[in-house]
């Protein structure tokens, strides 16, 4: 190649909350940083059909419930009811959209990130002579770039099953349903969910305030299986008020999009699928199929064969404290690397990235070699009520450390909780019996996501429950949810009737 080409001390593949998080931090420490996207916008699935637009709509389902259910009590009369424009909550989701993605374009261009529009792949080299990198515009038009270190952040996409026939017409994935060109602009008066993971949860919740008639199935005995018993309790309760309907345990055998709907036919779970006889299988018909059974990572045509790194189930494989694949000097961040596909983790991951990439190749000041910690990575999910987890689940917990304690305080015991008209949902929290130390904690409620943050830092900073309780909470607040429900860990909160070990 040419020695006229550029030289980077960081390229990285992929801008969505780990790409471009990594490129903003390695720039701020002085770094010459490529950022390369396939797509015309930056931000990633997150910013463009992911996290942002899902709780931009959102925001929009969650004020009609709000005016639904507290309007009237609130001295909020409306002398004809009200109506909802579904079209309008798209128009203000991407009017978000386009305003966070052009922001995250403008910091590149204040902190210096040379951005490049196009396919980047790595061709050859090492640390020693750097690494060689194509990127292939639209156009065909090949630009060629050198750089001493790699971070891959090229993220997920829609998983994608032959048998469920996604025609992104009547079929489709959460991408269909957000993307700023071809998303639905209309609620559809029938909407089957196969899946009840976070994202099919969210949009059962999101269209159901719209009117629309959902079916939510899952494979699965629960749905949201990764969350506390308790906590699904609560959130089918109150999907069964937006008469959401709601079938676990089921396998879907087929969807077809029949012209003028779609018909799914499914059976029970238990059954295998070769001894499913006509009598045990179900038909549901719906205007429209939402599949959001999972996402794959985006990782073929990367060049990762060129230095021996092999995927694991498609997975690019990561040294979990360094995020530093097998071949020294190409690191990889978020969901491509399969360990959790959320995007503040994948931002945490690439801090961690920068850091080590960066102190490899020395003389930026304040920069030294990080390792990571993944023990305290919060999950949310933007139901109505929403959900916050951190750390360990009793199970778990009982696993790992034999004895725990458990404190809970609901929220109708909150006066800030009342006063907002929001007592449905609780706080819980566990610690290690022997040490008094928090392993986890589980919220449902309103702003369960930034309650759970509160346990995330007492976690990180290895806080024991009195360390946590001993800290003064501003009154009345929800936060106070947070203070009680670790001083009901010893039988301690004060708006809690009776002791509880």
């Amino acid at each position: 190649m040419a020695e006229s080409i550029e030289i980077f001390d960081l390229a990285i593949i992929g801008s969505g909350p780990g790409g471009y998080h990594s490129a903003l931090r390695a720039a701020t420490f002085g770094a010459k940083v490529a950022l390369i996207e396939k797509h015309e916008r930056l931000g990633g699935t997150c910013s463009n059909w992911g996290c942002i637009p899902t709780k931009a709509l959102y925001s929009s389902a969650k004020l009609i419930a709000d005016l639904k259910e507290k309007a009237p009590e609130f001295g909020i009369n409306f002398t004809n009811g009200f109506t909802t424009d579904f079209g309008k909550a798209v128009e203000r989701k991407d009017k978000v959209v386009h305003e966070l993605t052009d922001g995250i374009r403008g910091l590149c261009k204040a902190k210096k990130v040379q951005v490049f529009h196009g396919f980047g792949s790595i061709l050859g080299g090492n640390i020693y002579t750097n690494i060689n990198l194509k990127i292939k515009e639209q156009d065909g038009n090949e630009i060629f770039i050198k750089a001493k270190r790699i971070i891959v952040a090229t993220g997920s996409a829609p998983a994608e099953i032959p048998a469920f026939n996604v025609d992104h017409q009547r079929i489709l994935d959460s991408d269909d349903l957000l993307d700023i060109k071809r998303g639905l602009k209309i609620a559809p008066k029938s909407l089957i969910i196969i899946g009840g993971g976070v994202i099919g949860c969210e949009f059962a919740n999101i269209f159901a305030q719209y009117g629309t008639e959902v079916t939510l199935l899952e494979y699965l005995p629960t749905i949201l299986a990764n969350e506390e018993k308790l906590v699904v309790k609560t959130i089918k309760k109150e999907f069964k008020k937006l008469n959401i309907n709601i079938l676990e345990g089921k396998n879907v055998l087929s969807v077809i999009n029949t012209g003028d709907q779609v018909k799914a036919t499914i059976c029970d779970a238990k059954i295998p699928r070769d001894e499913v006889d006509s009598a045990e299988k179900q038909e549901f018909f719906a205007e429209k199929c939402l599949v959001s059974i999972g996402r794959m990572k985006v990782t073929e045509g990367l060049g990762l064969e060129n230095f021996q790194i092999a995927l694991q189930r498609g997975s690019i494989p990561i040294n979990h404290e360094t995020m530093e694949t097998s071949f020294p000097g190409i690191y990889a961040i978020g969901d491509c690397t399969g360990i959790l596909m959320l995007a503040h983790f994948a931002s945490y991951q690439g801090d961690i990235a920068v850091s080590n990439a960066l102190s490899s190749i020395g003389g930026f000041e304040g920069v030294h070699p990080e390792k990571a910690d993944f023990a305290t990575v919060p999950a949310t999910t933007f139901t109505h009520p929403n959900i916050g987890s951190v750390g360990l689940r009793q199970k778990e917990a009982k696993e790992k450390y034999g004895e725990i304690l458990v404190g809970r305080f609901a929220y109708q015991s909150s006066g800030k909780a009342k006063c907002m008209g929001e007592e449905t949902g609780f706080m819980m929290v566990i610690a290690d019996a022997r040490t008094d130390k928090i392993v986890g904690a589980s919220c449902v409620g309103e702003a369960a996501p930034e309650l759970i943050s509160e346990v995330s830092v007492a976690m990180r900073l290895g806080l024991t429950t009195h360390q946590m309780a001993s800290v003064i909470h501003s009154h009345p607040t929800l936060s106070e949810i947070a203070l009680e429900a670790v001083e009901d860990v010893h039988g301690m909160a004060i708006h809690k009737a009776g002791r509880r070990r």
